[in-house]
Order: structure tokens, then sequence, then C-alpha cells
């Protein structure tokens, strides 16, 4: 559990009601189910449109990673491919085919095996690399699903507060009628402002961090397989990948 995103959040909604109450306004007047709806469904419905379907369904999968975010085991991936480079060293890149099997990641199952099969470091580094880069572009991709919510959510929001303002002007005569349609309009753009701001922005930018972390870890494991395809020293090895942890 990512405790700084849950005390973040809970640190953010606690102002701004905090601060509702502390001006004398009510909760309730911060509840409007029309302007959410308003929101929150046109925000969805614009993301929908921009984005093939598979990133937007890998985008809002990815939204757990705020919460929970996916391991990042450098020490771990370290000492694993420094106990690869003494087998190869002892018992040849042979030995470590036993090895590709057990490793639940695929695309260290992949660079193990093409490290067995011999080829050349230039070409194993190339290959690896061109999956990365792709990888890491479709994650990229699917994390942009919130960072385009946050762009449209605070212009739906305007969008609400105007639909309200012509629901007040239609029934000017009709003075029981003014003060929903007014809530209704400055709700609105609370909900939109709020929501970009304060979800879906922040949303978007700790997957980027995540999604950074993660193609540092497979960079590295580049690296560290690739000395072991040239031969290098397991301490030098070791050393150089250790020099991609902060």
């Amino acid at each position: 559990m990512d405790r700084i995103s849950v005390f973040g959040l809970a640190l953010a909604l606690v102002a701004i009601v905090g601060g509702q109450v502390l001006e004398g306004g009510h909760v309730s007047s911060l509840v409007q189910p029309t302007a959410f709806l308003i929101v929150i469904g046109g925000t969805l419905g614009a993301v929908m449109l921009q984005s093939p379907l598979r990133t937007f369904v890998d985008g809002i999968r990815m939204a757990s990673w705020v919460f929970l975010p996916p391991r990042v085991e450098h020490r771990r991936m370290i000492d694993q491919v420094a106990d690869w480079s003494q087998v190869a060293r002892k018992e040849g890149l042979l030995m470590l085919e036993k090895r590709v099997a057990g490793l639940p990641d695929p695309f260290m199952r992949k660079g193990l095996q093409l490290l067995v099969d011999g080829v050349e470091p230039v070409r194993l580094r190339e290959v690896l690399e061109v999956e990365i880069g792709v990888w890491e572009a479709q994650l990229r991709q699917s994390a942009r699903i919130w960072d385009a919510a946050g762009g449209y959510a605070p212009t739906i929001g305007i969008l609400g507060a105007v639909m309200g303002l012509i629901h007040v002007m239609e029934n000017l005569s009709d003075p029981s009628k003014l003060g929903a349609g007014i809530a209704v309009a400055f709700v609105a753009t609370i909900y939109g402002v709020g929501f970009a701001n304060l979800v879906f922005l922040p949303i978007a930018k700790k997957l980027v961090a995540h999604i950074s972390a993660l193609t540092l870890q497979r960079e590295m494991f580049v690296d560290g397989i690739v000395g072991i395809a040239n031969g290098d020293n397991p301490r030098i090895i070791a050393s150089r990948m250790q020099g991609y942890v902060v």
C-alpha cells in the first residue's frame, strides 16, 4: 500500500471540506448528483472517444498502481544476475537454461533464453531495448488517459455550470427553482476543477513515475545479461547494475 497516496488524497479532501465548514457552509451543499453525472460522465465519454479500447482498459487498470504500486526489486535483480554470471563463468551459459522456466517475468525469460542461445551481445541488447521501447510506449499511452481526463474535466465542469445557469434563466418566474439551478452551476465547476487537480492529474503523474521505475529496472536487467554475454567479471556486472539505483 502506497501510504503517501492515501494520505495525500485524504489531506486534500479534509482541507477542502474543512474549509467549507469553517466558512460556515454545509457539506451537503457540495453533494450534487446532477453536477457529478455531468462532469464524470462527460469526462469519461470524452476520454473513451479519444482512446482505443485496449488503451482505455489498460489505463483504468493501471489506476490501482496509485495505491498498490508494482514491485521494483533492484537488489534482488542484482543478486540474481550476479548469480547467473557466476554460473556462466564456472559451468557455461547452457547451465542457465534450467533457470528460464522459473522466471515469472516474460521479459526476463526472453532475455535469459536469448543469452543461453548464444546471441551476440550487441544483437542481444538491440532486441531487448526495442522491446523495452515498445512496452514503455504502450504503458505511457495508457497512463495518458488520466492526463486527458484532467484536461477535459474543467471544461466539462464549465459546461455543467452553463447548463445550470440556463436552467436558472428558464425559471426566473419561479424563485423556488432558482437555488437548485445555481447550486448545480457552481458545484459542477468545483467538481470539474477538483477532480482534474486532485484526482486525474495526480494519478497520471504517479503512473508516469512508476513506469519510469519499471523501465529503469528492465534497462538494468539488460545491462546485466549483456555483461554476462561479454564475459565480464560478476563483481563488475553487479557494480554497473548498482549504478542504476539511486
